[in-house]
């Protein structure tokens, strides 16, 4: 009678034994990683800045409604074009100007190279522009 229940203890154990052998992945394995949200309302990759630009490197269009700039292949385009339009007018054309921001992927970015596997070295940001003024170097 009592090897009965030491059998049955003994079943009870490995069959619990194979459950936690199955489940145990679920909890060690970190397999699905929080995709960044893209766009000026995401999550911010990282901060620039001060960084120095030419002012001929800035592009504009219209009046301010859309405002961009590039850096080797990057290209950031304003979150805030409108506001730093103001700005813009009031420096000078033979004047650097400095620019500091907080970066975000840019979701049509995002979109494309998630459908490809093709590797881009041209990358797209959207730019929250914190600071934009002239960098007067040495005057």
């Amino acid at each position: 009678m009592q090897s009965d229940i030491y059998t049955m203890k003994g079943y009870i154990i490995g069959k619990i034994l194979v459950v936690l052998i199955f489940i145990s992945p679920v909890f060690f394995v970190n397999g699905c990683k929080k995709q960044e949200k893209c766009g000026c309302d995401g999550d911010i990759l990282y901060s620039i800045g001060p960084n120095t630009l030419n002012y001929s490197d800035l592009r504009v269009s219209g009046e301010g409604s859309s405002m961009s700039f590039m850096i080797g292949y990057d290209t950031y385009y304003f979150c805030n074009p409108v506001e730093m339009y103001e700005k813009y007018k009031k420096i000078n054309p033979e004047d650097q100007i400095l620019i500091s921001g907080d970066l975000y992927w840019d979701c049509n970015y995002v979109s494309q190279s998630s459908q490809s596997s093709y590797y881009y070295y041209y990358k797209y940001y959207n730019i929250n522009v914190t600071e934009l003024k002239s960098y007067l170097y040495g005057k």
